[in-house]
């Protein structure tokens, strides 16, 4: 496997959950520190494409209920959250003030 020159996604996602490591992430990572930054001005406004946009947003809705619903219950404190889960601190507050129930 270390000579080849691509792996197929399930052979990598058999080895993520054999080493529960998220070979995955690398990727994702390098898409976002990589992708093109797009300026748009108003003089460049063009009929919207169809397909997918990349999102750098790696947290889903999910997650995000699922830490917010921990501090509203008192399972935890917004500075464990921090800690434990390495979200930065101003993400987290965007989330409270945004998600708020």
């Amino acid at each position: 496997m270390y000579t080849l020159k691509s792996l197929d996604s399930e052979l990598l996602l058999r080895w993520s959950k054999l080493l529960e490591y998220d070979f995955f992430r690398m990727y994702t990572q390098h898409l976002i520190w990589y992708s093109p930054v797009i300026v748009k001005n108003q003089s460049d406004i063009k009929q919207e494409s169809e397909l997918p946009k990349f999102r750098k947003n790696i947290y889903t809705k999910e997650i995000i209920d699922f830490i917010l619903n921990q501090i509203a219950n008192g399972e935890k404190t917004k500075s464990q959250v921090i800690l434990e889960y390495k979200i930065p601190k101003t993400t987290l507050y965007k989330w409270l003030g945004k998600y708020k129930s």
